[in-house]
């Protein structure tokens, strides 16, 4: 079915533009009114990024939450993975996340969580986007049954709490030193708190928000500060959230990034000894590098792909039993603790497996050598340019030319007019090549 608002990740775009405080008041509303089940006292979690144009989308959803009858439960700056479990230990009918992730402080969005901390599916989204789109006025509450709204001031502290109880009671941080980026976003003050409780001697960057400052030239998307400051400062590990902390970037003690892949690999590899995993592999997308699935064969174990996006991972998990899945960008989702990707979470996994093994976070998070991977966006006016004959054969050739030994992934950008045509192989030449073919063709019918 189409959607009007809703893209992968909840409803997200320019502040004032895309994301109004009339929309925000409509989607309290219409969410408000979709999660009122039964005769109890319903109630909602709001939590938001540190972005400036949170105070105006906050206020709107609560004014369109409180109209139908929520009570409105105010968490602050918090991760997106906080809002998530939340929902679930305060039992709320729903969340609400108020954050654009790794975007520039003038975007904003809106992401929804069910009771039961879950992402919406597509047709509770729909039916959120049918009343968005109606008259409300006959569904308002009355006079006298007129949400109420409060802030909650121990939200840090149980957010805390629950990241460190993902560890063994014995398992510390003692004699690490750890720099931890905070993209001056959602994470400022609980990750660096969370990290130093564990014993791990802190140094933070990222953590002086002041509205614009978001993901500016910090996080995970823009590594290069906390590289320079685990150089600067000699630390054993650089950890980097993105603005609402749903996903995170390592860093080794040489500078040398490490992204979402090598991140699972470490992660399945350790649960396997430990007879964690609840299915022989994991879920990633299509991006995920061959390496990867190279990797986890070597293991015994499969890697399930599914279409870009933690949402995708996450139902196929859910459907299919896995604990483990994520994205190479960052978004690591274990079920046993947490309904989305926790960026702090999947960092204290891996920070035990070092404590464990007693080895540098170079050794620890080098599982495999990850094969050439090329990736090219090619933009387009209007039409389909995928459906041409003279790009599909294009496609198709490229494919025969890989063979066993590569991937060819042709994909339409969810949010914009661009087709983004990756590959990988063993022969760098020939991935280069077969890329450029393939933009070449879809170059020709764009234009």
């Amino acid at each position: 079915m189409a959607r009007k608002y809703f893209g992968t990740d909840g409803i997200r775009g320019r502040a004032n533009g895309v994301i109004t405080p009339e929309l925000a008041l409509k989607v309290g509303q219409a969410a408000g009114l979709v999660f009122q089940r039964g005769d109890h006292r319903h109630r909602v979690v709001i939590g938001k990024d540190t972005r400036l144009s949170g105070y105006m989308i906050e206020t709107a959803l609560i004014a369109g939450f409180t109209s139908v009858g929520m009570d409105v439960l105010q968490l602050g700056p918090v991760p997106t993975p906080a809002v998530a479990m939340l929902t679930r230990s305060m039992r709320a009918d729903i969340g609400v996340m108020i954050s654009a992730s790794h975007n520039a402080f003038e975007d904003n969005g809106i992401k929804l969580f069910g009771p039961d901390g879950f992402k919406l599916n597509d047709t509770i989204e729909h039916e959120i986007e049918e009343l968005i789109d109606a008259e409300l006025h006959t569904k308002l509450a009355g006079s006298a049954d007129l949400g109420r709204a409060k802030r909650i001031e121990s939200v840090h502290a149980r957010y805390i709490e629950f990241a460190k109880r993902t560890l063994p009671r014995h398992v510390t941080l003692d004699g690490l030193r750890v720099v931890v980026d905070c993209a001056n976003g959602a994470a400022y003050r609980v990750a660096p708190e969370t990290l130093w409780e564990l014993g791990a001697e802190v140094i933070a960057i990222g953590t002086e928000p002041d509205g614009f400052n978001i993901n500016r030239d910090v996080g995970s998307t823009a590594p290069a500060a906390l590289v320079a400051k685990v150089r600067e400062r000699r630390a054993d590990i650089g950890i980097a959230l993105d603005g609402d902390a749903d996903r995170v970037l390592i860093v080794d003690e040489k500078g040398h990034v490490v992204d979402g892949d090598q991140l699972m690999a470490v992660v399945a590899r350790s649960w396997q000894e430990d007879e964690r995993l609840t299915q022989p592999g994991l879920v990633a997308t299509i991006m995920s590098n061959l390496g990867l699935e190279r990797f986890l064969g070597g293991l015994g174990l499969t890697l399930a792909r599914t279409a870009v996006g933690d949402r995708y991972v996450l139902e196929h998990m859910r459907e299919h039993g896995y604990n483990l899945g994520g994205e190479q960008s960052g978004h690591i989702i274990m079920s046993d603790y947490t309904t989305t990707g926790d960026g702090l979470v999947a960092a204290l996994q891996l920070l035990s497996v070092v404590q464990r093994q007693g080895r540098p976070v170079s050794e620890v998070c080098h599982c495999f050598d990850p094969l050439p991977q090329i990736l090219k966006n090619v933009r387009y006016r209007a039409g389909e340019p995928l459906s041409q004959d003279s790009v599909v054969s294009a496609i198709a050739q490229a494919r025969a030319r890989l063979g066993n030994g590569g991937r060819l992934v042709i994909r339409p950008s969810g949010t914009e007019p661009v087709i983004r045509v990756m590959a990988e192989g063993d022969d760098r030449g020939l991935v280069n090549a077969v890329v450029d073919e393939v933009v070449e063709a879809v170059t020709k019918v764009a234009a």
